[in-house]
């Protein structure tokens, strides 16, 4: 099967992160069985999730890693031209949910098997396929665990979230938050004496602001980002019911999304002791009920590689291109970095300014670029 093939089969399983990826699995393992080779499975705790790590090549050896998460984003909601869950080709782009991120990828990996179990590997080649990368890099953390047990470690990891086919040396940390305030509520008449959730709510997004400001006038900087400074964001926020009546609760979503020299764990406790010292004392004044609640919504750890690294040298190589860049969105690879010490960038075919919307595409170019790598990275592996 051609990479195109296995795209258009890979799109058509419906691998929203809330819904299970056992089908799609259950496919690919057939189609590696076919190729005589056996994959294993590490599920999560509902056991309706897995992970699936396959190997070609012989044992004993430290090998590479390929890995590529294999659930989407949702839909509903956006104006799709086209069955986001039917490949549809329309010139040379191939339409539909993951096809870009990061669906293409493992369909170029996948279509590479034959050539893989044909050649006469030296160094092995792991695939790792894994599952709800797009709520927090959650589920592949079984998988470098299993990885991390490994009498003979991999060499390096290859993560192949859409770069165009540029190596990716690193990507920031982020941290997310959801916050609820709890007040009191009352006639608005007589708003002095409850507690408006809302406005404590607005001091405090305010405050995240402020510090968001702050790291942009006179924080750490790299230049190798295109927004090359830590930054603070709120992304939602909804409170109260209706203009006379005090809100009672307010809740909002926040991140911070830092570069390797700022520490994101301290600029969360930050929001958290401004809450903590100076919004919840004046509320439970009036209140002794009233108060700010924190909750964790995920962590995606940073991934920061040198440019003279072994992995970085390697990926270029096969890339056949010099140039090297770091990128402001997330990717499991700084997991295989910090679980696991297994030196790590991230290349792979596509675009990442298509992933998350209606119509993503990847063209052909794109995907034949991504099988070109994949067949100069056989000829390396096999001496």
């Amino acid at each position: 099967m051609t990479a195109e093939e296995i795209l258009a089969r890979l799109v058509a399983f419906d691998t929203v992160s809330h819904k299970t990826n056992l089908p799609l699995l259950d496919w690919v393992e057939d189609y590696l069985a076919g190729h005589g080779v056996a994959g294993e499975r590490i599920y999560d705790g509902t056991g309706e999730k897995a992970n699936l790590i396959a190997t070609v090549g012989p044992v004993g050896v430290p090998g590479i890693v390929l890995s590529g998460h294999v659930d989407v984003v949702p839909v509903e909601g956006q104006p799709w031209s086209t069955d986001p869950f039917a490949m549809t080709a329309v010139g040379d782009r191939l339409h539909g949910r993951g096809t870009s991120d990061m669906k293409g990828f493992c369909a170029c990996v996948l279509a590479a098997v034959p050539r893989m179990v044909a050649a006469d590997l030296t160094m092995p080649l792991h695939i790792l396929l894994s599952y709800d990368e797009e709520i927090g890099c959650i589920g592949v953390r079984g998988a470098i665990e299993r990885l991390r047990d490994w009498p003979v470690p991999p060499r390096a990891c290859l993560v192949g979230e859409p770069t165009g086919m540029q190596v990716v040396l690193g990507h920031k940390s982020k941290r997310s938050l959801r916050v609820t305030v709890r007040g009191r509520t009352g006639h608005s008449s007589l708003a002095p004496d409850f507690v408006n959730a809302v406005e404590y709510a607005a001091r405090l997004t305010v405050f995240i602001s402020d510090i968001g400001r702050e790291l942009a006038a006179g924080g750490a900087v790299d230049p190798l980002y295109d927004v090359g400074h830590s930054t603070a964001h709120v992304g939602r926020l909804h409170g109260g019911t209706q203009l006379n009546i005090v809100p009672d609760e307010a809740v909002f979503d926040f991140e911070f999304r830092t570069i390797r020299a700022d520490d994101g764990a301290a600029l969360v406790e930050r929001v958290m002791a401004h809450a903590r010292d100076v919004l919840e004392p004046a509320m439970r004044a009036v209140d002794p009920a009233a108060g700010i609640e924190f909750a964790v919504l995920s962590e995606v750890e940073g991934l920061d590689t040198d440019a003279e690294a072994e992995v970085a040298t390697f990926a270029k190589a096969l890339a056949r291109r010099n140039d090297h860049a770091k990128v402001a969105f997330g990717t499991e690879g700084g997991l295989f970095q910090t679980m696991a010490d297994i030196p790590t960038v991230v290349i792979g075919p596509g675009d990442i300014a298509r992933a998350h919307k209606a119509d993503e595409y990847i063209t052909r170019a794109e995907l034949a670029a991504g099988s070109a790598f994949m067949e100069r990275l056989i000829a390396r592996c096999s001496g």
